[in-house]
């Protein structure tokens, strides 16, 4: 009798455990998500990468792999999925045309994650130097059953940068049998030096066309129903990942019983509709303020997510915008999306106002990121583009922009006035060339003395030229870019035009290639100011600055040397050369002689002396002599 009752309680155990399998088995014990049954397994299942694809496969075939890959690209589009389909292709026993065929005992353990040779590792919690040593150690060794070991660094960017030099040498030179398959989705974050050591593909995001195509397979494979405009609600929210797509059909599925509408699409998602989008911008476009609060009252009351509301609207008026220019490039996807009165409201809505509401929501979705209110600042937007409607569209533009329209409008004004002065200095006729006998005739042949100009201050000019050296206005020359650099643009471009012509510790003389700059000059005192600070950080003296115009400098340097000789005494002049730098006209000193006694002649040392002064005044490249 107790081996009968022992048999009875064995058959329920036995009885029990197959319904368990069974039940397991039709998945009302454990159910996988969307995204890990449909993970394609096949180089041509993948989906919106066909060049890379094609490249790997192509690369399998002729067996020109290489030893290290880096995958690149946003999230959700297919990085490691291809990583593992490249790691099965490398070791498939019964490869086909570069397809791995998923049947052999290399590709079922790779599917179920039990084969040896293939090391998945996630760098996020793998990040530190101890880590990618044991790797290299390990990579040494021959795989034990696979004919390539590989080596699948997820998120690689988060390894410490002692890891990543401690990657680069197996990198650089890694044993024959060892593949490196990188994946990240901040390349920028990786070094250069890893970088160029391997093949690197970028995965692009996959657009909304091939989403709702993979989904509509999914959903006929399921025997589901579907509304057309509902998976392009969630191809527009997966934002070009194929696994969030993925992930949200699964809660739509879940949410619509088995039925997928737009509705239960927008729920989840928590997406606007376009009818909602367009009445809300028509509305506030007509200065409507209450219509347009309505409408986020009641969006946001029915859970609507602010954030999100904001997206649809920006890419709403983005829409608009492109189908205002060009109509034919806007997505079919979104297309789809779009209510019947789309083509009216983007002939209504001017392109100008459009911008300017695709700027403040912009600012507005920056806003929403530190508040806890967002219904707040929506609100506040609203009141804002309904102003916007009611006033002048003016072109937004940046401040720094703004104000470099500015600066250049205003040295366009200042263009036209200094051609302006030009043209009128060009016809003003020359004056008339004194006709007397002890006039010099090398004077020059047009001497502008119009009363407007500044006049030439000597008194200022004279002390400077008097102790003026080379050395000084050498050193002057060196430092005056200096000088200019700190001065702001506007102040900069107007003294690009000036040249120190003279320096000495009494002060400083610049020339200007014309009297309308020494003008504008001399009437700023701020510039002068900044000038002379320049100047005083630069040369460590408070010096002072003189102004010449340019055609003028040579005759106050000529009428310098001549008067220069009367004003010194003896005593200025170097014990050496004691006659050096007396000048005295011929016209007003005839040497004197007797028939008796010849005329004296000059001292030898007089025009040597000159000479010498004018050089060490001037610089011996600015001194040319000449004979008589």
């Amino acid at each position: 009798m107790l081996a009968s009752s022992g048999a009875k309680l064995l058959g329920k155990l036995q009885c029990g455990s197959t319904s368990a399998a069974q039940l397991e088995r039709k998945g009302t014990v454990s159910y996988q998500a969307l995204y890990r049954v449909w993970r394609p397994q096949t180089f041509s299942t993948v989906v919106g990468q066909d060049a890379i694809t094609q490249t790997l496969k192509n690369a399998v075939v002729s067996g020109q792999t290489s030893h290290a890959y880096l995958f690149t690209g946003p999230r959700g589009t297919g990085k490691t999925s291809v990583a593992k389909i490249l790691a099965k292709a490398l070791n498939c026993l019964h490869l086909v045309d570069g397809e791995p065929d998923n049947t052999c005992a290399i590709c079922t353990a790779i599917n179920n994650g039990s084969q040896p040779d293939v090391i998945e590792i996630d760098a996020a919690s793998n990040n530190g130097v101890d880590e990618i040593r044991e790797i290299r150690d390990k990579a040494k060794y021959a795989p034990t059953e696979a004919r390539v070991k590989v080596y699948i660094i997820d998120e690689v960017h988060m390894l410490s940068t002692g890891a990543f030099n401690a990657l680069l040498k197996t990198l650089e030179e890694p044993p024959a049998h060892v593949v490196f398959i990188l994946a990240t989705t901040e390349p920028n974050k990786i070094p250069a030096t890893i970088i160029s050591r391997t093949q690197r593909f970028d995965f692009r995001r996959i657009t909304s066309a091939d989403i709702e195509g993979h989904l509509a397979e999914i959903l006929a494979d399921k025997s589901i129903t579907y509304d057309d405009k509902a998976l392009a609600v969630i191809a527009r929210a997966a934002d070009g990942g194929m696994r969030d797509a993925l992930s949200i059909l699964d809660q739509v599925l879940s949410f619509g019983d088995n039925h997928v509408t737009e509705q239960n699409a927008r729920d989840v998602t928590g997406s606007v509709t376009t009818a909602d989008l367009g009445g809300y911008l028509k509305a506030v476009h007509g200065g409507d303020v209450a219509a347009g609060l309505a409408t986020i009252d009641r969006i946001l009351s029915a859970g609507r997510d602010a954030a999100r509301l904001i997206e649809d609207l920006i890419s709403y008026a983005r829409d608009l915008l492109v189908y205002q220019a060009a109509p034919k490039l806007v997505d079919a996807a979104d297309m789809a999306l779009l209510d019947d009165g789309f083509a009216a409201l983007a002939t209504a809505l001017p392109a100008s106002w459009l911008y300017q509401v695709v700027d403040l929501l912009n600012g507005t979705q920056q806003q929403l990121r530190a508040t806890n209110q967002p219904d707040l600042y929506l609100q506040v937007a609203t009141v804002r583009l309904a102003e916007l409607a009611n006033q002048p569209v003016v072109q937004t533009q940046t401040p720094t922009a703004t104000a470099d329209n500015a600066e250049v409008a205003q040295l366009k004004a200042q263009l036209a006035q200094l051609q302006a002065q030009v043209n009128g200095l060009a016809e003003r006729p020359a004056a008339a060339a004194p006709t007397s006998a002890g006039t010099a005739v090398r004077r020059a042949p047009r001497q502008r003395q119009a009363s407007g100009k500044p006049k030439v201050n000597t008194a200022a000019i004279y002390p400077i030229l008097q102790h003026a050296t080379r050395d000084d206005l050498n050193a002057l020359q060196d430092v005056w870019p200096d000088v200019l650099n700190r001065l702001s643009d506007i102040k900069h471009s107007m003294m690009n035009v000036s040249e120190p012509v003279a320096a000495s510790k009494e002060g400083v003389i610049v020339s200007f290639d014309n009297d309308f700059y020494i003008e504008r000059v001399l009437g700023d005192a701020t510039l002068l100011q900044e000038m002379r600070d320049g100047l005083k950080a630069m040369t460590g003296r408070d010096e002072k600055v003189v102004l010449v115009e340019k055609a003028q400098w040579p005759r106050v340097r000529q009428n310098f040397i001549k008067e220069v000789g009367f004003t010194r005494t003896p005593k200025d002049t170097p014990a050496a050369e004691p006659q050096a730098i007396e000048a005295t006209p011929a016209a007003d000193k005839a040497p004197t002689s007797t028939p008796d006694q010849p005329a004296p002649a000059a001292p030898a040392t007089t025009d040597d002396g000159v000479v010498k002064e004018l050089t060490n005044l001037f610089g011996s490249e600015n001194v040319d002599v000449k004979n008589d």
